[in-house]
C-alpha cells in the first residue's frame, strides 16, 4: 500500500479529455495524459482492500463485477505510487496482453466494484492503466519477445478481434505456430472497424500492437473467409487445432414498417464504412454519410454512443438516439448495490458532444420507434415513436406498454439500428459441425472451451455472446490455455 492515508488525502481526478467542441473537428483521440505527479496521487487513492473486488471479475446480476481478467491493480497502483513504472507495466502485463485496448475502451467494471466507492468516488484505475502502457510504448520498454523455442504444432485462428488476438499472443508465447484469418482487410476485427478512430487510434495504438505481434511470429491472413475462400475442411486437415472467435456478429433487426425503405443501416455498416475511408483516404461504395441530415439512432448502447459522436463529425443537421429503457438515477438504487455494476446516469463522449453541438443529451429515454415513413422515392423521412412503459404480464416478465398520447414524429434521413447482436453467423459453425447453445452461440463450457469438434475451440463472443472487450480477451486466453494443454498434455501458460 503506498499511501495509507491516501484515499482521505486525495479526491478523485479525472483525466482531461479535449473539449467536445474542439474534438469533433476531427477523428483524433481525445484522451489526455495526466501529469506524473496527479497519477501517482491518483495511484494513492487505492486502499490494498483485504479483499480486493476490483480485480475479481464476477457476474453479479448478470454484469461484471471487477476485472475479467483479473488485473493485479493494487499492485501496480502501489507501484505507480512508488514511481516504479517498469515494474507496473511488467504487473500489468501478467494477466492483460492489451491494456491499451482496454484502457481506452473498457467501461471499467473495476471501478464500479472498488472499496473506496462505497463511500467515495472509486480510484481512477482505467486512467492508470492506459498511463503505464502508454508509458511502456514511449519509454521503449515494449519489444518483440518471440518464443526461444517452436513446438511445430500449428495454430488456426478465426478472427483476429480482442478474443482471437489474446488467443494468438498466448498461443504464440507457447511456442505454437499461430495463423490467424481475418475476413476483412484489415485485422482487429471490432477494435478496427466495430470501435471508432476517436476511442481507439487504428494506426498509433492497435496497428502498433498488431506489427508487434507479427514481429513476434503471428501470421495474418486477411480478405479471407473461411466457409467461402478456403474450405473449413482444409484448416482441419492443415492445422492441429482451430480457435473460432468470429464473435457475434448478428445484428438484431427491428421489424417494424417502413423498415425496408433507403437510408436505413445497421450500425456496424455505418461505423466499418466510416473507418475504412479513414484509413483509406477516401470513401468506397459502402460509405455511408450523415453530413447534413437528420439522424436517428435507434439503441441507446455504447454502439449508439459511436454512430451519434461519428454523425457529428460528418456534420450531421441533428441526432436523437432512441433508448427504450427508463433513464437511470444519479446514484445508485437500492436494488443495485455494492459491487454490482453502477446503473447510474451518465453523459458518455457521444452524448458529451451532442450536447455541445445542440444543446442537450440526444436521449430520448423509454421510447421506442412504431414505424418508419418514407419518401416517394422510397427513402426514409421521419421515425414514429411512442413512449412506454415497463410493467410486469401474466408470467411475471417485465415487458414495456405503449402509453397512449405520447406519440411523436421525428425527421430523419437517416436511421441507424444500434439495438446490439444476436449471435455468430452460422455457416462457418453449421459448415464444421459444432453444436450450439439455445442462442445459437458455438457450444463449449466456459473453463474448456473446447466444442463437440474435436481439436475445435471457441473463445468470446461466438462462444458467450455479445460482451465487453475484457470478456474476450479473458475467454481468448483461456482458450488459449486449453488448446495448450489439449496439444502438448500440459500447459504453462497463466490464466
Amino acid at each position: 500500500m503506498g499511501k495509507p492515508t491516501g484515499f482521505i488525502e486525495y479526491s478523485r481526478e479525472a483525466p482531461s479529455e479535449t473539449n467536445p467542441s474542439d474534438r469533433i473537428k476531427n477523428w483524433d483521440e481525445f484522451h489526455l495524459h495526466m501529469p506524473e505527479e496527479n497519477l501517482r496521487n491518483q495511484s494513492a487513492r487505492c486502499m490494498d482492500c483485504g479483499t480486493p473486488f476490483c480485480h475479481t471479475g464476477n457476474l453479479i446480476s448478470g454484469m461484471a463485477s471487477g476485472c475479467p481478467i483479473n488485473n493485479l491493480i493494487p499492485e501496480w497502483n502501489d507501484l505507480v505510487y512508488r514511481g516504479l513504472w517498469r515494474e507496473a507495466l511488467d504487473r500489468l502485463h501478467k494477466t492483460n496482453n492489451f491494456p491499451e485496448f482496454t484502457g481506452r475502451v473498457c467501461p471499467a467494471p473495476c471501478e464500479g466494484s472498488c472499496v473506496l466507492g462505497i463511500t467515495n468516488p472509486p480510484v481512477t484505475i482505467k486512467n492508470i492503466e492506459y498511463s503505464i502502457i502508454d508509458k511502456g510504448w514511449q519509454e521503449g520498454w515494449i519489444v518483440p519477445e518471440p518464443p526461444t523455442k517452436r513446438t511445430g504444432k500449428k495454430i488456426a485462428i478465426i478472427g483476429s478481434g480482442p478474443a482471437g488476438l489474446s488467443a494468438a499472443a498466448q498461443l504464440n508465447k507457447a511456442g505454437h505456430w499461430v495463423t490467424v484469418y481475418e475476413r476483412a482487410d484489415r485485422p482487429g476485427g471490432l477494435l478496427m472497424y466495430g470501435i471508432p478512430n476517436m476511442k481507439l487510434d487504428k494506426e498509433k495504438v492497435l496497428m502498433r500492437r498488431l506489427h508487434l505481434l507479427e514481429q513476434e511470429g503471428i501470421k495474418f491472413v486477411c480478405n479471407t473467409e473461411i466457409g467461402k475462400d478456403i474450405p473449413p475442411q482444409q484448416l482441419l486437415n492443415d492445422f492441429d487445432a482451430i480457435v473460432l472467435c468470429t464473435g457475434a456478429t448478428q445484428p438484431r433487426d427491428l421489424q417494424i414498417e417502413g423498415r425496408e425503405l433507403k437510408g436505413i443501416h445497421f450500425a456496424m455498416e455505418f461505423l466499418t464504412a466510416n473507418t475504412q475511408a479513414l484509413l483509406d483516404g477516401q470513401p468506397n461504395q459502402n460509405y455511408i454519410s450523415a453530413q447534413g441530415k437528420d439522424v436517428v439512432i435507434i439503441g441507446g448502447g455504447d454502439t449508439g454512443t459511436d454512430c451519434v459522436g461519428t454523425s457529428i463529425r460528418h456534420g450531421c443537421n441533428s441526432v436523437v438516439q432512441l433508448e427504450i429503457m427508463p433513464k437511470p438515477p444519479l446514484t445508485r438504487a437500492k436494488d443495485n448495490p455494492w459491487p454490482e455494476w453502477p446503473k447510474v446516469y451518465k453523459m458518455d463522449y457521444g452524448q458529451e458532444e451532442a450536447s455541445a453541438k445542440f444543446g442537450d443529451d440526444p436521449r430520448a429515454y423509454i421510447t421506442t420507434a412504431t414505424k418508419i415513413e418514407g419518401d416517394a422515392d422510397g427513402q426514409v423521412k421521419a421515425v414514429h415513436t411512442v413512449q412506454v412503459q415497463w410493467e410486469r404480464n401474466e408470467k411475471g416478465q417485465f415487458i414495456p406498454k405503449q402509453v397512449a398520447g405520447t406519440e411523436k414524429i421525428i425527421p430523419a434521413q437517416v436511421v441507424l439500428l444500434a439495438m446490439g447482436f444476436l449471435s455468430p453467423e452460422q455457416p462457418l459453425l453449421d459448415a464444421l459441425g459444432v453444436s450450439k447453445d439455445a442462442r445459437n452461440n458455438a457450444k463449449a463450457d466456459h473453463g474448456k472451451f473446447l466444442t463437440n469438434v474435436p481439436k475445435v475451440f471457441a473463445a468470446g463472443d461466438c462462444r458467450r455472446g455479445q460482451s465487453l472487450v475484457v470478456w474476450a480477451i479473458n475467454e481468448g486466453r483461456g482458450a488459449a490455455r486449453e488448446c495448450d494443454r489439449y496439444l502438448m498434455g500440459d500447459t504453462d501458460l497463466p490464466a
